[in-house]
């Protein structure tokens, strides 16, 4: 997901020395919650129930099973019924419009979403039925013969990046079988999918010895995790591999790390791209940092990753601020961050920059929205680009143990 570089606002810390670290701290749990129960109503409102309960775009990056999902997040917070109803109601609707769709089969940006967030969806209201419906339509998506083929290079198959290739697909099948067990989507169908992304990235690396992954999408080596390497490597993490994959997994780890910016710890947009301009999820350090909190956990005894985990959230804290609201290019992405490395390091001041983060979205998200209306009014409510991934955040912020950045963590 492309975006022009936003004017940088304050850095962290100066937000908090203006609204005063005891607000920061003291702001009660039951304010956040209720603002995220009445934003997420905003969203429900302008894209559900003004649009006269239809839906044009099925996707949850930018479409309707956004709302979907921030119910579904709704529901965790609050144990709302409603909530739980609705979010059916919304992802039946989206599956009438995906099943015509040929495009993608990846969770942010295709069929796979769906038909994932409705089988769990049908398990959290015991719908046996209803879940194996769902399933049964993520295996047809899962027989798509081009998955498996690889590499891209060789003329074959489709792109690997999360929100449009492979990996999004390798993503909604974790999706299914974190919430309703292992194996529901069996390892013999997703193998040979993990195997064609290593294949892909392999090949992707023929010209770049010093890199033992790469991948290209519409001809450039991008880096970050919505289309580039760090959200490709993200979903690898989560796998079983062989030694010598693993060993190819870190190398590619430690080619990014050793390729960021040597004088503000951010990453490039793009291999040899010399502007260091973007720090969010989507390019830079927000999504990199992310990765990089879930390699530490997959290689515990690399110092080198660990660090260069904290590292990317200290450039998050001074430059991620920035005057976005959403989680693809956004504050509220980048406070995942935080919330990523106050599970990996267990340390509260993580989870109080977080904290400021998303207060400052609290205390100035009219405003900000305000000021980017140039976008089109229907992405200012959308998951990835504005209210709803805000609401996201503010439902997560309630238990932070358990908050995922939606889409793209487990």
């Amino acid at each position: 997901m492309t975006s022009s570089a936003a004017p940088e606002a304050e850095r962290g810390d100066d937000v908090v020395r203006q609204m005063g670290s005891s607000h920061v701290s003291d702001l009660p749990a039951e304010c956040l919650l209720e603002a995220a129960v009445s934003l997420k109503g905003q969203v429900v409102d302008a894209t559900w129930t003004a649009e006269g309960r239809r839906c044009v775009d099925p996707t949850a990056c930018t479409g309707l099973l956004g709302t979907a999902l921030v119910c579904l997040r709704s529901y965790e917070a609050t144990g709302s019924e409603e909530d739980l109803r609705l979010c059916t109601e919304i992802v039946d609707t989206c599956t009438v419009v995906s099943r015509t769709c040929e495009r993608h089969l990846t969770f942010l940006s295709g069929k796979a979403g769906t038909y994932a967030l409705g089988a769990v969806v049908a398990n959290y209201r015991n719908d046996q039925a209803r879940q194996h419906f769902y399933l049964d339509l993520f295996f047809e998506v899962a027989s798509d013969p081009t998955l498996p083929v690889g590499p891209e290079e060789g003329g074959f198959g489709m792109p690997y990046e999360l929100l449009h290739g492979r990996a999004g697909f390798l993503y909604a099948a974790l999706f299914i079988n974190k919430h309703l067990g292992p194996e529901t989507i069996p390892s013999e169908i997703l193998d040979p999918v993990v195997e064609s992304v290593l294949a892909g990235g392999r090949a992707g690396s023929s010209d770049n010895p010093d890199c033992p992954l790469m991948y290209r999408w519409h001809g450039t080596r991008y880096l970050g995790a919505a289309h580039g390497l760090a959200g490709i490597l993200h979903v690898l993490l989560h796998f079983p591999h062989s030694d010598e994959d693993l060993g190819r997994i870190r190398g590619a780890i430690k080619y990014l790390i050793r390729n960021r910016f040597s004088h503000s710890a951010n990453y490039p947009s793009s291999e040899g791209n010399p502007r260091d301009l973007l720090v969010q999820w989507s390019h830079g350090a927000g999504g990199v940092g992310i990765m990089l909190c879930k390699a530490a956990q997959v290689f515990p005894g690399d110092r080198e990753i660990y660090d260069a985990a904290i590292e990317a959230g200290e450039t998050v804290w001074k430059r991620g601020l920035n005057h976005n609201v959403g989680l693809s290019d956004g504050i509220a992405g980048n406070a995942y961050a935080f919330l990523s490395l106050y599970r990996l390091t267990k340390e509260d001041m993580y989870l109080e920059r977080a904290k400021a983060f998303a207060y400052f979205l609290y205390h100035n998200y009219a405003k900000l929205i305000a000021c980017n209306q140039t976008s089109a009014a229907e992405s200012s409510y959308s998951l990835f680009q504005g209210a709803a991934g805000v609401a996201c955040l503010w439902f997560d912020l309630i238990s932070p143990e358990d908050a995922r950045f939606p889409g793209f963590e487990l």
